[in-house]
């Protein structure tokens, strides 16, 4: 099993800046990719940006250029540094983590953390 804790939301103006950090422990493969999601309320939970253990990186349109997605794999860590915040990134950020598991993909979730952006 797979725990994955996250902190560092919070409330912040636009064009502000927060860090987020997930902690991963248990049963870790060498091999795994780890992300971020965010709900915004009443919409649908959507990808933000995602890190393999090899460093490719994928980010959503919305925040290219203004997130960036890190990881320290001895800590099994995963960062998002998010830059010019917009009101429009207010959700539940949620870490999470995948890995294939024998012939199949096993994936993860945080519990979340709130990230409000006031105008």
């Amino acid at each position: 099993q797979v725990q994955l804790v996250e902190s560092g939301g919070g409330l912040v103006q636009a064009g502000g800046s927060l860090r987020l950090s997930c902690a991963a422990s248990g049963s870790i493969f060498s091999i795994n990719t780890m992300g971020w999601y965010r709900q915004a309320p009443g919409k649908q939970r959507e990808l933000v940006a995602a890190i393999t253990t090899g460093g490719s990186t994928n980010y959503a349109d919305a925040v290219k250029g203004r997130f960036t997605i890190s990881r320290d794999n001895a800590k099994n860590t995963v960062y998002l540094q998010m830059n010019s915040l917009k009101p429009e990134d207010t959700g539940v950020y949620y870490c999470n983590l995948k890995q294939i598991v024998v012939v199949r993909t096993a994936e993860y979730w945080g519990k979340g953390t709130l990230v409000t952006v006031s105008s």
